[in-house]
């Protein structure tokens, strides 16, 4: 069991099951030392797809939640694509977070920071990256929040 997963276990995190595309691209592209991780969504933790836009019909506390769902995912993406090792990963470089959100809203990067502080909880230090958080009008399939990542990674 990798350093990562027993600091997983420590803090009660589950991963959930790595998602398949949904479309025609790969969850996952290395290059060299980054590997390049498609849009992940966010499932709870029984299975269902957070939907509505935040600002809307879902408020911020909503969003954050929801952004925290989408790391949970990205990291069970890096942990498939890295063959299950997640002591591979050497920093989270950067993540971009899209938020399904009314004209009126404007806290995406209260949004994104659910995400930002899991890296942050699972990774420590080399959690910490740069980030992009804007607004979209929608989503695929209602989703409230879409996040993907770069990675540096070790050999």
């Amino acid at each position: 069991m990798s350093k990562i997963d027993q600091h997983l276990a420590a803090e009660n995190i589950s991963l959930p099951q790595a998602a398949a595309p949904v479309a025609a691209y790969v969850a996952a592209v290395q290059t060299g030392n980054l590997l390049h991780i498609s849009g992940q969504l966010p499932f709870a933790a029984d299975g269902a797809l957070m939907k509505g836009k935040i600002g809307g019909e879902r408020d911020l506390d909503w969003g954050v939640a929801a952004a925290e769902r989408c790391a949970l995912m990205l990291v069970a993406q890096m942990k498939a694509a890295l063959g299950g090792d997640l002591d591979r990963v050497e920093r989270i470089v950067k993540l971009g977070a899209f938020v399904a959100s009314t004209a009126e809203f404007t806290d995406q990067p209260k949004v994104a920071n659910g995400a930002s502080e899991m890296m942050v909880r699972i990774f420590g230090d080399a959690g910490r990256h740069a980030r992009s958080a804007v607004s979209v009008p929608v989503l695929p399939l209602d989703a409230s929040v879409e996040i993907d990542a770069i990675v540096q990674i070790r050999d």
